[in-house]
């Protein structure tokens, strides 16, 4: 057992490592944040002046009180459930995977192009291209520090990291030459794609909510069920048994990248042409990085992604109705936000861990 002791004058605290929970159990534990996530979101609201049932029914009516705001929830979950599928691929490697924000970016350059450029083919045969671009340009971003941690086993998450900013600064680079929208000399922006480069709608909303549920479906089921699925488990446990049982561990790591990067660009393709409808600066904005959370509140199974990205969406639509509706500071409601996020967070490491207090120094 691992056990780390944090000493102070008197006595030390011990954080040690949980025999595992049972699955009862750690749904009581994360049950229990939830409650105490609201209710010290509720403090803060009494501090600020209001009345936290008020706010808190504002926050769930907000995503739910018609069919317009329903489809904003929507909206907002679709690139955040593909984006947490496509790392949760990698993490499930424990390749730390930091560059989703990134790998979005690049996805919806590569299907931009055909947005703006090839907008003539027929309707459903250019979506199907730009998918394919969106992947294939996710996937290349992706394979960078893939190739350069299973070449020189540089560190993945710094190197993951800095390429979102790059990828951003790519979209600025066309906005202001290549790509700058000649009808705007004034305002440097990327021209609005042509309605045949749009996304259909189904239900009101555009038809990356049906590709995020087929993918839901296709990442369980490459996960679980496929010999590639079961590869990236093995090597996420121990590279070394990996090697030993034969397997290719380099050609592992970029097979995976390719495909977790690949899922993140198919989420910039749904965002610009789907939601968007142009290429932006915050095509991602900040989405790859929420991913993270979101995957791992899931325990990166792909139908708890699904689950726990309705409920960050319902709390991102109903907190901004919530704002304007009693003129709340922006700051303000994402305060509540992150109290709520943090103590369920939080709960994750008493699942696993528990802290024994008041040993005397020297004690047993």
């Amino acid at each position: 057992m691992q056990t780390k002791r944090i000493k102070s004058k008197d006595a030390f605290v011990l954080i040690e490592k949980r025999a595992e929970l049972g699955a009862k159990q750690s749904a009581l534990v994360r049950l229990g944040s939830v409650f105490l996530a609201l209710f010290a979101g509720g403090l803060f609201m009494l501090i600020i002046g209001y009345n936290p049932f008020e706010l808190y029914g504002t926050i769930i009516s907000g995503a739910f009180r018609s069919g317009m705001s329903f489809q904003a929830t929507v909206k907002i979950m679709i690139p955040l459930l593909i984006a947490a599928l496509g790392v949760t691929l990698s993490f499930k490697m424990k390749f730390w995977n930091i560059g989703g924000e990134g790998q979005i970016i690049m996805g919806a350059v590569f299907a931009s192009y055909f947005a703006l450029y090839q907008s003539n083919m027929p309707h459903w045969l250019l979506i199907i291209v730009m998918i394919i671009a969106g992947a294939v340009g996710g996937g290349l971003w992706a394979l960078i520090p893939a190739y350069f941690k299973s070449r020189f086993n540089t560190n993945e998450t710094l190197l993951s990291l800095m390429l979102n900013y790059i990828a951003l600064n790519i979209i600025v680079l066309l906005r202001d030459g290549p790509w700058a929208d000649p009808e705007s000399p004034g305002f440097p922006k990327i021209a609005r794609f042509a309605q045949n480069a749009q996304l259909d709608k189904v239900f009101g909303v555009q038809i990356g909510w049906i590709f995020g549920i087929v993918l839901v479906v296709l990442v369980y089921i490459y996960l679980r069920y496929t010999k590639q699925g079961y590869e990236i488990s093995v090597v996420g446990e121990s590279k070394s048994t990996a090697t030993y049982a034969g397997m290719n561990v380099k050609k592992i790591i970029l097979r995976t990248m390719f495909i977790s990067g690949a899922i993140a660009g198919i989420a910039g393709m749904v965002q610009a042409t789907g939601s968007d409808v142009t290429l932006a600066t915050g095509v991602a904005g900040g989405v790859g990085f929420t991913a993270i959370i979101v995957a791992w509140l899931a325990r990166l199974n792909p139908i708890g992604i699904f689950i726990v990205s309705f409920l960050f969406s319902v709390l991102e639509k109903g907190s901004s109705v919530m704002q304007s509706s009693y003129g709340i500071s922006t700051y303000s409601a994402d305060v509540i936000q992150g109290i709520i996020l943090f103590f369920v967070l939080a709960c994750e490491f008493f699942i696993f861990y528990k802290l024994t207090f008041g040993r005397k120094e020297g004690g047993k």
